[in-house]
């Protein structure tokens, strides 16, 4: 439900209803299961990724023997994807809750980490500098400058990013003569935004928040190590008498 915009994350481990929730619980529907949740973009988009877990009320034997079956590296490796899903969770759950401003600092500060910009502090003072025309910011494609990428972040809720908001963007990039623009969003993007983008002359890349929490947990944004678990193997060179 989380997933389908109707529930959100306060906390690690804590939910409460969203507005989309409470409508859905004032119409009362005999069951929501998977094929309810389904007429929601996001929980859509998020099932097509194969990242839906489907929770039953009792045991099933069948996955308790696939786990006793696992190695201790295959549930190492098993739990260690568990963590990063729910991180992720609640990672996208503060970058809702952040004011646009701070969202936008958050986005370059990622864009930095990438490799872009040259130094936080060049890349800072191009933030917002436009305010029109779908463009949030401008950043350096490198550390020399040799050229711009255009900035848009768009920190929504559950709603799907349609086609408008791509096509002002495009249209700010053309009208500045720009080849190359990034469209970000904690929400997701429909079919008519992904064709659009991928039509249009400037090559427009489109990040969904899916993605965006992956990315800032790849580069360390926003999130920090807490332990570290060095796996060991035999080293057989060692072992080897013959050597």
């Amino acid at each position: 439900m989380k997933k389908a915009g109707l529930l959100e994350a306060t906390r690690h481990g804590f939910f409460q209803i969203t507005a989309e929730g409470k409508k859905v619980a004032q119409s009362a529907p005999p069951k929501i299961d998977n094929k309810f949740l389904k007429r929601y973009p996001s929980f859509v988009d998020f099932q097509r990724r194969g990242k839906v877990e489907i929770i039953t009320g009792g045991g099933d034997d069948k996955n308790d023997d696939k786990d006793a079956a696992l190695t201790p590296l295959e549930a190492l490796e098993n739990a260690h994807e568990s963590l990063r899903e729910t991180l992720a969770g609640d990672l996208l759950a503060r970058l809702k809750e952040s004011s646009p401003s701070f969202f936008e600092q958050i986005v370059i500060d990622l864009l930095v980490k990438m490799g872009y910009g040259g130094s936080r502090r060049d890349a800072a003072k191009a933030v917002g500098r436009s305010g029109d025309g779908g463009i949030d910011g401008i950043i350096k494609e490198d550390k020399l400058g040799l050229d711009v990428v255009y900035i848009q972040a768009k920190r929504w809720d559950t709603n799907a990013v349609g086609e408008p908001p791509i096509r002002d963007f495009a249209g700010a990039l053309f009208k500045r003569k720009a080849t190359k623009g990034i469209f970000v969003t904690t929400s997701i993007f429909n079919n008519d935004a992904k064709e659009f983008a991928s039509a249009v002359p400037a090559k427009i890349i489109l990040i969904d928040g899916d993605q965006l929490t992956k990315l800032m947990i790849e580069h360390d944004v926003g999130v920090s190590t807490v332990s570290l678990y060095p796996v060991k193997k035999i080293d057989s060179d060692y072992f080897d008498e013959e050597a």
